[in-house]
């Protein structure tokens, strides 16, 4: 017979006592949202010592949790012959910079039309553990762009996700802000939860999940900022919340920036671009790195704000390293 779940178990450990039973299983299987999560428990999918729980339950030193994460039917996912960029490729990974506007994986909501979709086109084959989200190590906004690293086998995710939880993968964006910084560069620290007057929001609360955002202005553009963002965790919707909460929003982000923007350029999308991502190759420990440019169209705002505006240039530490 074929197995119809994957098991996962976890062992809670001191540190981890007192915990909620979605909270922790969402940390330590962060591919997996915590609505899918609180799902899994209500199907009775998640056991806490054999038994079911429900996803308020506050854990305990040793408690066995096993996790059966069902596996989705060939049939659950369509695949489509969608436009995928791919950037890097070898049997364990594949590297995609993705299109604002695609959404990563199917949802309520977004049945097709998504990466996923487009992946299995491509790529038949590609089985790994999950929700309807086969490859998938991490995310970007639906009108986020850039780049994603999938994994083609369980093994290779499971190397990939190891890396993210230790925060030993590196990923940076370029954001294009409204208004100036006190200071060029800093650390926004400041713990992320989802708001519970707007399900689709998250803010910053003090029983939040920990967040920190690493960011540098590389250049002012009249009354705007070009800034790079490194994240240190990557908790949902991190970058716009941080910036947002700092009053510092990124240009055309409808969810988290001004009702009525100034001015939106002629772009459908928020200025946020995922353009470097670094991590060690799961088959050879190679550590290996890749950065793509701004898309045209966020490329032809800088372009035209350089125009209008005197800009400052603010020294790049990374260059100044580098050289």
């Amino acid at each position: 017979m074929e197995p119809t779940a994957n098991l996962t178990t976890i062992q809670v450990g001191e540190a981890e006592a007192g915990q909620r039973l979605d909270r922790l299983v969402s940390a330590n299987m962060p591919d997996l949202s915590r609505t899918y999560v609180q799902q899994l428990i209500t199907d009775l999918h998640i056991r806490v010592n054999g038994r079911g729980a429900k996803a308020s339950l506050p854990v305990q030193i040793g408690d066995q949790i096993e996790i059966f994460l069902p596996l989705a039917k060939p049939t659950d996912i369509v695949a489509e012959d969608l436009p995928l960029d791919v950037i890097y490729e070898d049997a364990d990974v594949l590297l995609v910079n993705k299109a604002a506007g695609m959404v990563v994986h199917p949802a309520p909501g977004h049945t097709t039309g998504t990466l996923v979709n487009a992946l299995l086109y491509r790529y038949p084959h590609l089985t790994t553990s999950g929700d309807l989200r086969p490859g998938i190590v991490h995310r970007l906004d639906k009108e986020t762009s850039g780049l994603l690293v999938i994994a083609k086998h369980d093994q290779a995710r499971m190397m990939l996700t190891e890396q993210q939880m230790a925060r030993r993968m590196h990923k940076k964006y370029l954001a294009l802000v409204e208004g100036h910084w006190r200071e060029p560069t800093g650390t926004i620290d400041a713990p992320i939860g989802r708001n519970p007057n707007n399900r689709l929001r998250m803010m910053v609360m003090p029983e939040g999940r920990y967040a920190v955002t690493h960011y540098q202005v590389l250049e002012v553009l009249g009354p705007y900022s070009l800034v790079r963002a490194t994240l240190e965790t990557g908790r949902t919707h991190q970058i716009r919340v941080h910036f947002s909460y700092r009053n510092r929003p990124i240009l055309n982000d409808a969810l988290y920036g001004h009702r009525k923007p100034k001015e939106t350029f002629g772009i459908e999308r928020h200025f946020l671009h995922a353009y470097h991502l670094g991590f060690r190759l799961p088959s050879t420990g190679e550590w290996c790195s890749w950065e793509v440019p701004l898309p045209a169209e966020l490329e032809k705002i800088l372009t035209t704000l350089r125009t209008r505006y005197e800009t400052i240039v603010y020294p790049d530490p990374l260059i100044e390293a580098v050289s």
